[in-house]
């Protein structure tokens, strides 16, 4: 594992219907990850039994929902989703970024 991440280096990961990743990096107690959207593509609501997961707007704009509360958040925004809590989003805007940072690392994000 590099100590750099290099943006324009690393490749996005298609995960089909408009949304597209790439690891930042990791180490055991820590993931980052960029996730892009295009407008209208859905990061389905779902909740962590193990990862606590915070998500900041790089770019656009998303109607995030947090145990049942929605809010739009934009660039510069962020949303906390602790283990166990229901957390999904909605992009508002083409070419929408979440910066999405996990404790512990996602393990099925890097098999």
């Amino acid at each position: 594992m590099s100590a750099f991440f290099n943006s324009a280096e690393t490749p996005w990961d298609d995960l089909g219907d408009g949304v597209t990743r790439k690891i930042v990096g990791h180490t055991d107690q820590l993931m980052v990850v960029h996730v892009r959207f295009e407008k209208g593509a859905i990061g389905a609501p779902h909740a962590h039994e193990f990862h606590d997961q915070i998500g900041y707007v790089a770019e656009g704009s998303f109607e995030a929902e947090i145990n049942g509360e929605k809010r739009i958040v934009k660039k510069g925004d962020a949303y906390i989703a602790p283990r166990t809590f229901m957390h999904g989003a909605v992009a508002l805007e083409e070419g929408s970024v979440l910066v999405d940072c996990f404790s512990p690392p996602r393990e099925d994000f890097l098999s």
